[in-house]
């Protein structure tokens, strides 16, 4: 009987056992565990699949200075160039000209058509040295060490994970290689993301801000960041 006894006590303390193992367990362990769990993903906006033409209207040079743009990363004769999220290939031919044949830029997009596209425009523009990279929607694809400069233009909102493409890029980029966005401050599903929001994920990627401008369109709502690869 009295073994009896303490096997049923025994059974009525399991619970509560183990409900004292997991407060004993230290702090560190308990926050390693949870970070097991995924964290609450943030809205985005679905990729522009529409007419690309678009994208190239009267004034757009201007309104978004983009020749500044190419100054402050440093995109010159030489430069190879990334052009992330390339649509209709506006910023692609620009980059082209300014590196000149002795540069290349890649023009990156999941969208198969604006690959075609870009791919067509390229040779109507007699520009051989761009060069088309369909890729995968977290993973740029582009060749290990090889990038001098990279723009997301008007496309950062759009994608999905952006922290696990930002960490994708960084085998393909030189030392000093910089990185640009450009976008407008926004929810991520009303075609904008929060600056801070883009800080924060770079950041977790391993990059560091290295400037921040509004001179972009100066409607308060765009702006320009500038991130170089954290060192590992």
């Amino acid at each position: 009987m009295i073994w009896k006894s303490l096997g049923r006590a025994l059974r009525c303390l399991g619970p509560i056992s183990v409900l004292l193992a997991g407060l004993c367990m230290p702090t560190a362990a308990r926050a390693q565990s949870g970070s097991a769990a995924p964290s609450a993903q943030r809205g985005t906006s679905t990729p522009y699949i529409g007419d690309l033409t678009i994208f190239d209207t009267p004034g757009r040079d201007e309104r978004l200075q983009i020749n500044r743009v190419m100054d402050m990363l440093g995109i010159e004769p030489g430069k190879n160039v990334a052009d992330i999220g390339a649509g209709s290939g506006w910023f692609t031919v620009r980059a082209a000209r300014r590196v000149t044949g002795s540069g290349t830029v890649y023009a990156v997009d999941i969208n198969a058509e604006a690959i075609q596209y870009i791919a067509q425009r390229a040779k109507k523009e007699q520009l051989p040295n761009i060069k088309t990279i369909l890729n995968k929607p977290d993973d740029p694809q582009l060749p290990a060490g090889s990038i001098d400069a990279v723009l997301l233009l008007k496309t950062y909102h759009e994608v999905a994970h952006p922290v696990v493409l930002l960490r994708n890029l960084r085998s393909s980029l030189k030392p000093g290689a910089r990185i640009g966005i450009i976008d407008r401050n926004g929810n991520g599903e009303n075609h904008g993301v929060s600056k801070d929001v883009v800080v924060r994920e770079a950041a977790q990627a391993g990059y560091e801000l290295r400037d921040s401008q509004d001179f972009v369109k100066a409607d308060g709502m765009d702006y320009f960041l500038i991130f170089t690869r954290r060192p590992d």
